[in-house]
């Protein structure tokens, strides 16, 4: 069995507002283990940055707080870590790629700069050492020119290139964990492709594990090998890539897969999910999907379903499976 390189325990990240407490992540658990690469699904606010961001220590507070939870890493409580601690692993053992690499960047520095910079602060190399290592990782990740590419600035390059370079900076320090954050939003269909094929390069050249947020289900089938969906902040459904599409088991994964467009079927009209992504200030005890849902039961509006086993690495939170007995909380174990 591989190892565990990071495990999220029954995690709680809240936004206090004008309005109320937002529970952006309520009771997260799933595990990540070496060389694998876990997938984050689910509509847009349904908690996956936030996860994604808790992991890495950027919740905006006082606003934001991790109320309470674990994020075990190397044997380190991430939640419990200190602001030099983190600073130590961020960027170096576990790194991200964020959604927009137009913003991700800082469009003063210019792009040599900014490859540069974690290679001088964890690696503690010399800045001619981290310039030249930066023209091989800017070479590495595909983009031609790398020594005139260095004096550029973010401005002057293609969204496509933008991304390499984001790319480039986060495994310059062949992290153990590689967070990606819709790593394709916003690039043109060929882009993607390319830019999934780096990442899949990069990710087996070094050994990394990855855990993947994304809303495309079809990236998930090419990229991932188990599936956490998540709804309200909550996990509804998890298990192996193979599992999850073959045979669904919450109403909302299964909604999720009857809305991909199929390949010859052009002429048939696409799914869609009645109703709207529950308002996070007025989330009661009820199943959060169940005004969505075409297969409610009455005790759906009494109260949340737990996670329940299925099968080896399948759980699913719901009513509909009553014959189902084992209760988890944690997380897929093979």
């Amino acid at each position: 069995m591989a190892r565990v390189v990071a495990e999220v325990k029954n995690l709680h990240t809240y936004f206090h507002t004008e309005e109320g407490v937002v529970k952006s992540v309520n009771g997260v658990s799933f595990r990540v283990h070496e060389g694998e690469t876990v997938a984050i699904v689910g509509e847009s606010g349904c908690g996956k940055s936030v996860t994604a961001l808790s992991i890495m220590g950027l919740i905006d507070e006082p606003a934001g707080q991790i109320v309470s939870g674990e994020i075990q890493f190397d044997n380190l409580n991430l939640v419990q870590a200190g602001r030099k601690e983190l600073e130590r692993i961020r960027g170096k053992d576990i790194a991200m790629i964020f959604q927009e690499p137009m913003s991700a960047l800082n469009p003063v520095l210019s792009i040599g700069e900014q490859v540069s910079e974690a290679l001088i602060e964890h690696l503690h190399l010399s800045k001619k050492a981290a310039l030249i290592k930066s023209e091989e990782l800017i070479t590495q990740v595909g983009i031609p020119r790398a020594k005139e590419m260095m004096k550029s600035y973010p401005h002057e390059l293609s969204g496509g290139m933008l991304q390499r370079i984001v790319i480039a900076i986060a495994v310059s320090c062949n992290p153990k964990l590689l967070i990606a954050d819709e790593p394709t939003t916003a690039l043109d269909v060929t882009t993607q492709a390319q830019i999934l094929d780096l990442l899949l390069e990069m990710k087996t050249k070094r050994d990394m594990s990855m855990l993947l947020i994304t809303h495309d289900l079809g990236v998930v089938a090419e990229m991932a090998d188990y599936v956490v969906v998540m709804y309200g902040g909550k996990v509804i459904e998890q298990a192996p890539v193979i599992f999850l599409f073959q045979n669904p088991k919450h109403p909302y994964t299964k909604s999720l897969l009857n809305a991909r467009p199929v390949l010859g079927q052009r002429k048939k009209r696409l799914h869609a999910i009645p109703g709207q992504v529950p308002n996070p200030l007025e989330l009661g005890e009820a199943c959060y999907f169940v005004d969505r849902c075409e297969h409610s039961l009455d005790i759906c509006r009494q109260a949340q379903p737990a996670l329940k086993a299925h099968s080896s690495g399948h759980y699913a939170a719901c009513w509909l499976y009553e014959e189902v007995t084992a209760d988890v909380r944690s997380t897929h174990s093979g």
